[in-house]
Parts: structure tokens; C-alpha cells; sequence
């Protein structure tokens, strides 16, 4: 059985003819908990947009969650969707609707139907993430700490695989971002795989995991020492 959630080989990716990567390859296991680092401008962004396929490889093989994106058709990325996660660093929260209402929008446009299933579901994410009671609250009403839980909240109505967090702490301060990735670390205790791309050392030297590296034009796999 082929337990690898993620994997590239021999990928190259460009953006507005710009090549940020070449010949990268990476395998990351169901269940892993992933620091993508790397200075501003190397490609961490665009790489964790290559792994739900907003932007697509130039040449290699990717595959995600099961699917191979090399193959997928436009009608199968919000399937692909549904198994991933997606958190932001500017959370993306909706800025006219409630948390309940974020939540809901997201389940509906998911093909969520059944009305109490919706209603059970958004209360198992937000206690999850420690909002439970914030359903009617509104996004300028949250902290910028509790407006990422929202967003983590978001992330996991679906119950998905992989999630895949594009600088999650950017916008917080040192103590919001260390409870961001206590929570994070609890999801992944749960068995989703977690990748975090991120220039915040101080998270990673408090939560130690594998460390992966952007670096002119490759990936290189670190220690905790050489940060």
C-alpha cells in the first residue's frame, strides 16, 4: 500500500515564465507534520498552489490525496478540494457573514444538504478549535488569533486528508501564533497530515518536526540545527 499523501518528481514550476522551481521531488506520508521554509520570494507559496492545484506544474509528476494533478480536469479540483484544507494567513473569512454563515456557505458549496447534519458539523469544528458559542459573532468582532481558528474550523468541515497552511502566524503575535500551532499539532494528532509553510523559526524550534527548504530553485530537507 502506497501510504505517500504527496508526491513530486522531477517537477518543475514556473510562474509568469518565471521559474521558481526545477527537478524537485518530494514525498511526504499520510500522517506527516511538514515546515516548508524558505526566504521571501523562494516559492513556498507557489509550491503549497501547486498542491491543490491552483497552479500547475510545468513538467514532473504530482499527485495529492490520490489524485494525480498532472491529469485532473476542472470539474474534479473541488473534489480534490473536499480532501484538502486550506488556511490562509490573511484567514479569508467572509467579512458580511457570520462565523456560522462562513461555515455554512463552505458545506452548501460542498454538497451538504441535510440542515441538521450542517448544524451538527459546524459545532464539531468550532468546539474543535476552541469557538464554541462564536457562531453568530462576525469576523471584525474576532481577534486575529480567533479569526485563524475560524479559518482552521473552515478548513476541517470536510474531514480532509492533507491541510495545508500558506503562513498561518503571519498576521499574529508570538503568543497567538504558538497556540495557531499547538492547535495544529492537535489536528495532526488526530491522523491529518499537516504541511505549514512558514518564515516564523520560532514556531518551529517550540513544535519540532521534518523541515523542508526552499532554496534557489530546489528543496532540500533540513535539521532543526541548521535553522
Amino acid at each position: 500500500m502506497n501510504d505517500q499523501i504527496i508526491s513530486l518528481e522531477g517537477v518543475n514550476i514556473h510562474q509568469n515564465q518565471h521559474q521558481i522551481f526545477n527537478n524537485i521531488n518530494l514525498k511526504i506520508k499520510s500522517g506527516d507534520f511538514v515546515y516548508l521554509i524558505g526566504e521571501t520570494g523562494s516559492g513556498k507559496s507557489s509550491l503549497v498552489k501547486s498542491l491543490y492545484a491552483e497552479i500547475k506544474v510545468s513538467a514532473g509528476n504530482i499527485s495529492v490525496a490520490g489524485y494525480d494533478l498532472n491529469k485532473i480536469q476542472s470539474n474534479e479540483i473541488p473534489i480534490l478540494r473536499r480532501k484538502i484544507g486550506i488556511v490562509f494567513q490573511d484567514f479569508q473569512l467572509l467579512s458580511d457573514r457570520t462565523v456560522n454563515e462562513n461555515l455554512d456557505f463552505v458545506l452548501k458549496s460542498t454538497g451538504w444538504k441535510d440542515k441538521k447534519a450542517i448544524t451538527k458539523r459546524i459545532n464539531e469544528v468550532l468546539e474543535s478549535v476552541h469557538l464554541e458559542g462564536f457562531n453568530n459573532k462576525m469576523p471584525y468582532e474576532l481577534s486575529g488569533g480567533e479569526q485563524q481558528r475560524a479559518a482552521i474550523a473552515r478548513a476541517l468541515l470536510n474531514r480532509p486528508d492533507v491541510i495545508l497552511a500558506d503562513e498561518p502566524t503571519g498576521n499574529l503575535d508570538p503568543n497567538k501564533s504558538i497556540k495557531i500551532v499547538k492547535l495544529l499539532k492537535d489536528i495532526h494528532e488526530q491522523g491529518t497530515t499537516i504541511v505549514i509553510a512558514t518564515h516564523d523559526y520560532e514556531i518551529i524550534k517550540e513544535f519540532h518536526s521534518r523541515i523542508i527548504k526552499c532554496i534557489k530553485n530546489k528543496l532540500m530537507e533540513i535539521s532543526i540545527n541548521e535553522l
